[in-house]
């Protein structure tokens, strides 16, 4: 296994690469550098994925904080650009992972352009902000048509599992979950069992 930066790119490469590729984003108040971006990384690259762990174009502009709803399109357009990189690098299919905002906003782009990637597995999903379960952030989960895996923590207070069942139900795409009991929104930093997602870009059966 190889790994190399790029500015805000870092490649994951398999010994053994089976044409799989795998995007890894963060979320708001995290980088690429994330202790649960670094394992999924790991895990996924071991079972023969090219990886790329990508920083945000708002977390390229500064260090620390959270970003603007203003340049959330930035950020979904340098999610675009990556992502076409990595189908230019690999002959086969290609999924879009992001933890919490880097999700939500996967998630906006292939509602806008499903051919951006063949799956989306969104980690920790910010249903809505705690303690405001009023306030949904998902406007565009009815023009979502890209297979999706769900993973979030059973205690995450961005979104309950009853609140995900419910809220998704306007998804035309095939969608799954995956529940890890005891996490929260960090996902306990990437320790649970990573089989589902090996499943689902086709890595394990």
């Amino acid at each position: 296994m190889d790994s190399s930066k790029n500015d805000s790119k870092y490649w994951h490469r398999p010994e053994k690469p089976t044409g799989v590729g795998l995007l890894l984003t963060h979320g708001a108040g995290a980088n690429a550098d994330s202790p649960l971006l670094i394992t999924l990384a790991d895990a996924c690259c071991q079972a023969g994925a090219t990886v790329v762990r990508y920083n945000l174009p708002f977390r390229q502009r500064k260090p620390a904080g959270p970003p603007h709803p203003s340049t959330a399109a930035a950020d979904r357009e340098g999610l675009r650009e990556i992502l076409i990189e990595l189908r230019a690098t690999v002959p086969g299919p290609i999924h879009a992972a992001g933890h919490s905002y880097g999700g939500r906003q996967l998630s906006m782009l292939a509602a806008e352009d499903p051919t951006v990637a063949d799956s989306l597995i969104l980690l920790s999903y910010p249903l809505h902000p705690p303690a405001k379960p009023d306030q949904l952030r998902t406007a565009h989960f009815p023009q979502l048509r890209t297979p999706t895996l769900f993973i979030s923590g059973a205690r995450d207070d961005f979104g309950s599992p009853e609140e995900f069942r419910a809220s998704t139900a306007s998804i035309p795409a095939p969608i799954e979950f995956q529940w890890i009991e005891g996490a929260g929104h960090d996902l306990n930093r990437g320790k649970f069992d990573h089989s589902e997602i090996l499943r689902r870009i086709s890595l394990k059966q």
